[in-house]
């Protein structure tokens, strides 16, 4: 048989790294055509038409068990025909499934093999492996091609097998995990030559897909998509920046924001601060009493828009919100500002971890506005921010006038003193009930061992009630000194206060064209203390099994997010190096991207946004399953924590961080109380591996921080 270009079928079973498989496809086997298929979108009557325009099929991986009908859908009937290329299931062939005593989640093995079939010319081969079960072929008709040894706690596990007369091939282990070795790519092109070979000594030949198939199956990976922008709003002539730039030695961005008014707590105010290293730019927004701001609540069919005291909705005519956005962005695209300036104007503010998980087609609890009123979406658009930058025209003489004014400031640093009625007694501290919550650890390990996950990143709130005895600016500027971040912030955006000190930056998105896409997840802390040097930090992170198989499985998340968007261009930059902050040393990796060359896509950063949310270090993976059954565990919203917050400017570029360490009010909770209520998130990747105690023990480390601002960094719990 002679392929013009190969076509691959490739059935996800919902897992988060189904784009990355693809990719490595693509490289395994050049110019081949990839359709994707959720397992349960067909029934086998509805594919059977459709195979014989396929060159093999790639069945990928999935949470849940191969012999739940719920879990593989169609998959199960893949295995009956006999006309195709792909992967086994052993099990449908006599074998026995059976659980593993110890589950190999992100963990990295060598893999024994014969040499023979997709494992032909390769020697030693290292792999990546997430699996809580194994197969135990038990008849002749299964071949076994590979084994790992995993010694007293699982003996031979096998790791790769062939149909003894069916063109059926595969493996345990995940070949597009960024870890696993040549035992990835060079598999994948031996079953394609298998698959090539098989088909030319039977004359198989591919059908074309005709328009009726394409309706079905949608387009190829990958598929750039276009921006959904509304035919009633057209895009306008750009606006050009208005710069000016003042040297001003010594004075701290906190001086800043009180010569700009931060003090008026009337008024809404921004500031999204590098309060420590690697942090460099802050940006401060001068908020005019006519700036836009842009509310929206999952299942609304509007959206609002506040100026000054006008507030009115606006019909989403059948868009979703994100596309609205989108067309919004084009009508404000501005040029001529400093390049090397990151944020020239545009949309700040913030966006709930519920918006992700809607996104996900994951149901909301219900009355979920009775008991978290805060919008998911909370945008403000910025005209005028520090660098000095207008986007208003002829603006001279108010950047002119506001340079005059941060002249006069003083060289010096802005000087915080506790108050001396800042005490421990003054704020009620509400604790996550620790019993329940270790309780919950244990169940989210039930749910890891039965293969419905990898990794989960439980989270709880804590509850603090507190006099009003200080400004919530004075507030934030005692978190800023306790617990210094680079990605901390101060959004005051009524009727919504949330302050952050997150060391965590989610994604940046560089101006287009050839705009490059980063995100930077953190998974291994360890806070800084006498004797503990990078070397101390070296051994304790990166030696960790635990630590580094948490971070392996959010990087390969985050790839296939990538690629899902961006197709091939993705890459590892940075796995698992330690970086120094001003209180702990972290282990980051990088992951990068950008669109193929010659294309271009001015809101490419925010439709990776969109395909990324809810950060996957905050939900674990596979993503989906992971947050349904963090939907079940945790008893309330997670609102403005676990989502994210930053800016997307009117050049195309931006940056969003992920909120953790961070508390949130709502001010109409509040306002006609003496006592203000504040919300704290935190919580921690449960794996396999961890120890309940240990988890409650680093939610305690992880409000530290935080508390010290409300003068309780040493809670205690009544189970304690």
């Amino acid at each position: 048989m002679t392929i013009q270009r190969p076509r691959l079928l490739l059935i996800d079973s919902y897992d988060s790294f189904t784009f990355n498989l693809a990719a490595l496809c693509r490289t395994a086997i050049p110019d081949c055509s990839i359709h994707l298929i959720k397992n349960d979108q067909l029934t086998i009557e509805d594919l059977l038409p459709l195979l014989k325009s396929f060159s093999a099929i790639i069945i990928g991986p999935g949470p849940g068990s191969p012999d739940l009908p719920q879990d593989v859908g169609v998959v199960k009937d893949i295995w009956k025909l006999s006309e195709c290329d792909l992967l086994p299931l052993v099990i449908e062939h006599g074998g026995q499934l059976k659980r593993l005593q110890v589950v190999k989640h992100g963990q990295v093995s060598k893999i024994i093999h014969t040499g023979r079939d997709n494992f032909k010319n390769l020697k030693q081969v290292t792999a990546v492996r997430y699996h809580s079960y194994h197969a135990e072929p038990d008849t002749k008709e299964i071949e076994s091609l590979a084994w790992a040894d995993d010694g007293v706690e699982n003996g031979s596990v096998l790791m790769g097998g062939k149909h003894q007369t069916r063109p059926f091939w595969g493996v345990q282990y995940h070949p597009e995990s960024v870890l696993t070795d040549d035992g990835g790519l060079h598999i994948l092109r031996n079953f394609w030559s298998l698959a090539v070979e098989w088909s030319q000594k039977r004359d198989r030949c591919l059908s074309p897909l005709d328009s009726s198939a394409m309706k079905i199956l949608g387009p190829s990976w990958p598929h750039l998509r276009l921006s959904s922008l509304s035919s009633s709003r057209s895009t306008t002539t750009a606006t050009s920046v208005t710069t000016s730039v003042v040297q001003l030695p010594g004075v701290n961005v906190l001086d800043i924001c009180e010569t700009l008014g931060v003090d008026d707590h009337r008024s809404p105010f921004i500031l999204l601060d590098s309060a420590a290293n690697p942090g460099r730019f802050s940006v401060i927004a001068s908020l005019l009493s006519t700036s836009l701001q842009i509310l929206y609540s999952v299942g609304d069919v509007f959206v609002t828009l506040k100026c000054g005291k006008s507030v009115r909705h606006e019909s989403l005519a059948g868009e979703d919100i994100w596309s609205w956005i989108s067309g919004f962005m084009p009508l404000t695209k501005a040029i001529d500002g400093y390049p090397d300036v990151p944020f020239w104007g545009g949309l700040i503010g913030s966006l709930s971890y519920e918006l992700g998980v809607h996104s996900l087609d994951i149901p909301l609890r219900q009355r979920r506005r009775d008991t978290s009123p805060h919008p998911d979406i909370h945008l403000v658009y910025v005209q005028s921010n520090v660098y000095i930058q207008s986007l208003l025209s002829d603006d001279w003489a108010w950047i002119n006038n506001m340079a005059d004014e941060l002249k006069k400031l003083p060289s010096r640093s802005s000087i915080i003193k506790t108050p001396l009625n800042l005490k421990v007694a003054s704020a009620q501290v509400q604790l996550p009930d620790r019993h329940q919550y270790i309780a919950k650890i244990e169940s989210a390990q039930d749910f890891l061992r039965s293969g419905d996950s990898y990794e989960l990143c439980l989270t709880a709130q804590t509850h603090l009630f507190v006099p009003r005895s200080l400004s919530t600016w004075e507030r934030y500027k005692l978190l800023r000194q306790s617990n210094p971040a680079p990605y901390s912030a101060y959004l005051r955006l009524h009727p919504s206060t949330f302050l952050s000190s997150s060391p965590e930056r989610f994604i940046s998105y560089s101006r287009s064209p050839d705009s490059l896409c980063e995100l930077r997840p953190i998974k291994g802390t360890m806070r800084k203390a006498p004797g503990i040097t990078r070397a101390c930090a070296e051994q304790a992170l990166r030696g960790s099994q635990k630590e580094v198989a948490e971070n392996l499985m959010i990087v390969d998340l985050i790839r296939h997010d990538l690629h899902g968007v961006l197709g091939l261009d993705v890459h590892v930059k940075q796995f698992c190096e330690i970086e120094e902050y001003e209180t702990v040393w972290q282990m980051v990796s990088v992951i990068e991207g950008r669109l193929p060359a010659g294309t271009r896509k001015d809101d490419l950063g925010w439709e990776v946004l969109r395909q990324s949310l809810p950060p996957g270090s905050m939900t674990g993976a596979p993503k989906k399953r992971s947050v349904e059954i963090l939907q079940s565990l945790e008893d309330e919203d997670r609102s403005l924590y676990s989502g994210v917050f930053g800016y997307w400017c009117v050049g195309g570029g931006g940056d969003w961080s992920v909120a953790i360490r961070s508390c949130f009010k709502h001010e109409l909770e509040c306002q006609d109380s003496e006592v203000e209520h504040w919300v704290i998130g935190a919580g921690g990747a449960i794996t396999a591996l961890s120890d309940p105690q240990a988890e409650w023990d680093e939610i305690l480390l992880k409000l530290k921080g935080v508390l010290g601002a409300f003068g309780a960094a040493n809670p205690r719990c009544n189970e304690c």
